[in-house]
């Protein structure tokens, strides 16, 4: 069942590999557009920086929640490192639990409020006229993400991987490799 879940995890970070690979090129293109109709056509075309903005909020967000599957976000290892291993445990499971609060109070409830609210209200972006609403959902949907990478870790520490996160020992023996 364990195995499911990494092999789930892995192929939904993917997912969001490409959607955030994707996401960059078209914000390039959009933002290359509109230099070329700014200094070469001499007449600015008024949505590129609307929709480079709402597409750097959804990579910021979710590039957030892939960096945090991968380990990869801010921390202070040096310190980290200095404790011995069973505080070096605890501390990676305090750092999980809390993350997972602040993901689920803040990201999940707190974003779906904002969403909720901005919708209802009727905000509209400037120039597109899309509803605000669909830009800030970033935030719940990101905070979902990195609540479920959290569970999925804690997970891992309390089947025994090592607080780096290598490597599971599943009940039947074989090792599976974690990232």
């Amino acid at each position: 069942m364990f195995a499911t879940i990494v092999r789930t995890k892995k192929f939904v970070t993917w997912l969001l590999e490409q959607v955030l690979i994707g996401s960059v090129a078209v914000m390039v293109l959009v933002v290359l557009w509109g230099i070329l109709t700014r200094f070469i056509f001499v007449s600015p075309s008024r949505w590129t920086e609307e929709v480079s903005t709402n597409l750097l909020i959804w990579v910021a967000l979710l590039g957030a929640a892939v960096a945090f599957s991968r380990q990869e976000h801010l921390g202070l290892d040096y310190f980290v490192n200095k404790l011995d291993p069973a505080a070096q445990r605890l501390n990676v499971i305090i750092i999980q639990l809390a993350s997972s609060l602040f993901a689920a109070t803040a990201m999940v409830y707190g974003g779906y409020v904002l969403v909720a609210e901005t919708l209802r209200a009727g905000q509209l972006t400037p120039v597109l006229g899309m509803k605000m609403g669909y830009v800030y959902l970033a935030v719940p949907l990101s905070g979902v993400f990195i609540l479920l990478y959290a569970v999925e870790r804690l997970m891992e520490l309390f089947r025994g991987a090592d607080p780096e996160g290598h490597e599971v020992l599943t009940n039947d023996g074989t090792e599976v490799k974690v990232p």
